[in-house]
């Protein structure tokens, strides 16, 4: 047929509609939506149908303006509930229910094809009419079976409970299309019985008969057609288990035997109707087993099997023109965001949501996804959901095949702009190949032999066949020879170890899957490293640690640069290695190499810790805690992976180390300050939040902390205004801060699969281990005044505020440097400095024997770094009353330049120790990363020893020179 004749048909369609049209229509419709019936009705003969035989629908839609906006719930709820009122049985709850369905939908395609509505208003009119339906068939449907059941047993807090009735998949997403089935599920919170009716129920068969009424009154075809088709697929066992499940059958289920592909079914679940707060409740059961608390990449693996599986189904039933779920089409839209969803959505709670609209918007703030592959993205789905709609328009029928019937195609071209039925195709195509590209980027397989290591002469089929055993035993260890391992021989006894042990012969088959994708990528990158040997033995403890977690091994499978990256910093770093054994999670770190290496601001680390546990009940004390040490895990991460990489100096490692804990340790005050005025109540003048500080002393304050540093702290509050707290538990206020601490105490040490957080030493607050945990700042102050030694002035000069209220940061400053600046015997002075010294060196420097071996103790020995820091400290005590610049700062570095530029120290004197200085730090972090202790060889650091040692000789003991 010629495009002239088509059009011939068309316009004689609309033609039939206007003539059926009666005299008093120019009361019904403005002249203004003439021009829209007519474009409506030759774009879908279904409402053309409708309104030639029923033209007092353009009545209906006129009172309600609903050719413009579609009703508000509660105007919609309100004119069925009105409507219902008229139906005395099941068969006018169906009549009723259809025809008040008809009215709406002839107002929803009105508006979609008039282009009053896109696709996102659509999507969410249908919705709502499906929400509004389910809830007023099922309220009618429980008032009428009243009499003859009774009522479902009220629960302890004197509630009836109702059916919880679950939407799934765009129904649970908010946005269904035209003509759309509605996937449901149906719960019950408790079991019991039924009261007050002629018959009683156990609530099982009360709500299974709930629901089959309640899908009887949607989904049966009578003589005025249905309201929505139901399916039930998706519940529990699908076909073949009960249609209604009790809460705790649910859950056991999905825990016990749930799948990869429910697990993606359920991102969409939504209480739709019935009790909607006990549907929220089951959610949150259901949670743990939708969103992993870490990054999973396995479910990347699950969504690839379903999408080959759908592929299959096209291929046999030859549906490549399928809108949906053909190549390019909807459902892989979906699969990109869900990907995302399943993957990330345990970390970060914003793409939790069942809307896909809101879920693609947070891909673009989360950074998951650039931003214009988000816009393209978003528009190419827009354009294929206006196309699935302007389908199913035509005879409100649920299809996203293309037509092939040249007048139905003549129409889809028009209902999305096109002049023909070429152009959309054309349209259509470029569409879905940009769908398929992006697609491809996130959910295809990684090639292996794209990823393959460019320097190696060894193929990938090698090292599989090295993994699976089938390599001779001779032939096994010349292969590892070849690649440079140094002991080839425990290697290819380590790999056989792995793979015939207990752990890996019990894995399920997709969990050994995995495992076995894996093994040949990693070990050709161990292969890639210098010291292969050593870096496998690094590698398979984390192998081990995730055999039962095998999600990590889909990360590393999936993402070749970051096995990559897991590899070399493995190999850099023994200690490195151990980190991401002990806590696995870290391997989500990988994902982004770029941030592994950069610094970010003290600002930037507080506000992703804010946002991290600002995602987490603050009830939930224990999610907290982990959300805690994951972020301070994660941060020093970054930091030795920047420091093994060279791009972090020795100052900045610190520096970064340093604002971690400090980040850290403020979070912890608010947390323990809440678990205390939750049963305390606040104590007077702490209105305003805790009137206490955390001092750090030793590295901490000196700013100075290494990878496995504890941290030193001393614990100031003021006073509260009132003996008592106000309750609900009353105690002492002294009583109160005490318990502060120890709170404090607890959530930076308590040990749990996960780690701890610090290691804590409050041995240098006053009297030490005998004095109190807490003092207030008068207490503190009045000790330090008359009581401390020379060697607690010492540590005060290393000490500053680092976490709490702001006014004791200011008192304590001034404090400070009151003791410090005050005048004191030089001699005295002296001989207390060195006699600790000397007792420090009598306990802790490294023996005879090591010094005779060539080992030097970097931080004890004569001329170490606590040489230096000693001096230090003589000066600051020394001098500050004559250079206040002296008492401004608190680590080594800045404390040598100021004594330079006060005249105190030449300028080849503190060249000299901070050249010392510098190189004894850097050592100990490498120390720590290469977990070797704090003995190094002595050579390299000989002549900064003599000259340290010089400096102290003629400062410190000029009389044994």
């Amino acid at each position: 047929m010629s495009d002239a004749e088509l059009q011939a048909r068309l316009e004689q369609d609309v033609d039939a509609v206007m003539d059926a049209l009666p005299s008093e229509i120019d009361a019904w419709l403005p002249r203004t939506q003439r021009t829209a019936l007519k474009q409506v009705a030759v774009l879908s003969p279904w409402v053309a149908d409708h309104i030639r035989r029923e033209p007092d629908l353009l009545r209906v839609l006129g009172e309600t303006g609903e050719w413009e906006a579609p009703l508000s719930r509660d105007a919609m709820t309100a004119r069925l509930s009105d409507a219902l009122e008229q139906a005395s049985d099941e068969p006018g709850l169906h009549r009723v229910l259809r025809r008040f369905r008809r009215e709406r939908q002839i107002g929803i395609i009105w508006r979609d094809l008039a282009g009053e509505a896109g696709a996102w208003a659509t999507g969410e009119a249908m919705t709502t009419l499906a929400e509004v339906c389910l809830e007023q068939a099922l309220t009618w449907l429980e008032q009428l079976c009243v009499p003859r059941w009774g009522r479902p047993q009220a629960n302890e807090s004197g509630e009836r409970p109702r059916l919880v009735v679950l939407g799934m998949g765009k129904f649970g997403a908010g946005e269904l299309n035209l003509s759309s089935d509605i996937d449901l599920i149906f719960a019950f919170e408790h079991r019991g019985t039924t009261e007050g009716g002629r018959r009683q129920l156990d609530h099982q068969e009360y709500f299974t008969r709930m629901g089959q009424k309640l899908i009887a009154a949607l989904d049966q075809v009578t003589a005025d057609g249905f309201v929505f088709r139901v399916d039930m697929r998706l519940r529990p066992l699908g076909e073949g288990g009960p249609l209604v499940n009790p809460f705790s059958t649910t859950a056991s289920y999905y825990q016990d035997q749930g799948r990869e592909w429910e697990r993606y079914a359920l991102l969409k679940a939504r209480p739709v109707a019935g009790d909607l707060a006990a549907g929220e409740r089951l959610l949150m059961m259901l949670k743990p087993f939708v969103y992993r608390r870490y990054i999973d990449f396995g479910a990347i693996a699950s969504l690839r099997e379903m999408k080959a599986l759908i592929n299959r189904e096209v291929r046999r039933r030859n549906i490549g023109d399928n809108i949906k779920l053909g190549r390019g089409g909807i459902r892989e839209v979906e699969f990109i965001v869900q990907a995302f969803q399943l993957i990330r959505g345990g970390r970060d709670t914003r793409l939790q949501t069942p809307s896909l609209h809101d879920a693609l918007s947070q891909l673009a703030a989360l950074e998951l996804l650039p931003e214009a592959v988000m816009t393209e993205l978003t528009r190419d789905y827009v354009f294929l959901r206006n196309a699935e709609h302007a389908l199913q328009a035509q005879q409100d029928k649920q299809t996203q095949t293309l037509p092939e019937d040249d007048l139905a195609r003549l129409r889809l071209a028009r209902a999305m702009k096109c002049p023909d039925w070429r152009a959309f195709l054309a349209a259509l195509d470029e569409v879905r190949t940009r769908v398929r590209h992006h697609f491809d980027a996130v959910v295809a397989a990684p090639d292996d032999e794209e990823h393959e290591h460019e320097d190696s002469d060894i193929p990938l089929d090698q090292w599989r066949a090295l993994w699976e055993e089938s390599l001779e035993e001779e032939e096994a260890r010349s292969l590892l020879l070849r690649s440079g391992f140094e002991d080839p021989a425990n290697g290819v006894h380590r790999l056989n170890r792995l793979r015939r042990s207990r752990a890996v012969i019990n894995m399920q088959r997709v969990a050994f899957e995995r495992l076995d994708a894996m093994m040949p990528a990693l070990l050709a990158q161990v292969a890639a490293t210098d010291a292969p040997s050593s870096t496998l033995e690094r590698v398979l403890p984390l192998v081990e640690s995730v055999l039962r977690r095998t999600a990590y091994l889909s990360l590393l499978r999936e993402n070749p640069d970051a096995l990559n990256h897991f590899v070399r910093l493995c190999a850099a770093s023994p200690w490195i290695a151990e980190q991401i054994a002990r806590h696995p999670m870290l391997l989500d770190e990988m994902l982004s190499p770029a941030l592994l290496t950069s610094r970010p601001s003290r600002t930037s680390l507080e506000h992703e810790l804010r946002q991290s546990l600002a995602r987490i009940p603050a009830e939930d004390e224990e999610a907290l805690l982990e959300a805690l040490r994951h972020f301070r895990h994660a941060r020093v991460l970054h930091v030795a992976a920047g420091d093994v990489a060279g791009v972090h100096g020795i100052m900045n490692v610190s520096d970064s180390l340093t604002d971690i804990a400090e980040v850290v340790l403020e979070a912890v005050i608010q947390m323990a300050w809440r678990s205390l005025i939750q049963k305390h109540g606040v104590p007077t003048g702490h209105e305003g939040g805790p009137r206490f500080a955390v001092i750090g002393y030793g590295k901490l304050g000196g700013i100075e902390l290494g990878y496995g540093s504890d941290l030193d702290l001393v614990f100031l509050f003021e006073p509260s205004l009132r003996p008592e707290t106000p309750g609900p538990r009353v105690i002492d206020s002294p009583v109160f801060f005490t318990r502060l601490g120890q709170r404090i105490i607890h959530l930076l040490t308590a040990i749990t699969p996960a780690g701890a957080l610090y290691e804590v030493d409050m041995r240098l607050r006053p009297s030490g281990n005998s004095g109190l945990l807490v003092s207030t700042f008068d207490a503190f102050a009045e000790y330090q005044r008359q009581q401390a030694w020379t060697w607690e002035h010492q540590a005060l000069v290393r000490a500053r505020p680092v976490a709490g209220h702001r006014e004791l940061f200011e008192r304590f400053d001034g404090l400070r440097r009151e003791i410090l600046s005050t005048s004191r015997d030089l001699p005295a002075l002296r001989r207390s400095v060195v006699e600790m010294r000397h007792k420090m060196r009598t306990h802790l420097a490294g023996s005879s024997k090591d010094q005779a071996e060539g080992r030097f103790h970097l931080k004890q020995d004569p001329g170490g770094l606590v040489d230096i820091e000693f001096l230090n400290q003589y000066a600051v005590l020394a001098l500050s009353h004559e250079s206040e610049a002296l008492l401004t700062y608190t680590d080594n570095i800045r404390l040598i330049e100021t004594l330079e530029s006060c005249g105190q120290i030449s300028q080849e004197e503190a060249a000299i120790l901070r050249d010392a200085y510098l190189a004894y730090r850097a050592e100990t972090h490498r120390q720590a990363l290469s977990k070797a202790g704090e003995m190094t060889s002595s050579e390299g650091f000989d002549e900064h020893r003599r000259a340290v040692a010089r400096l102290w000789q003629r400062w410190m003991e000029p009389d044994d020179v």
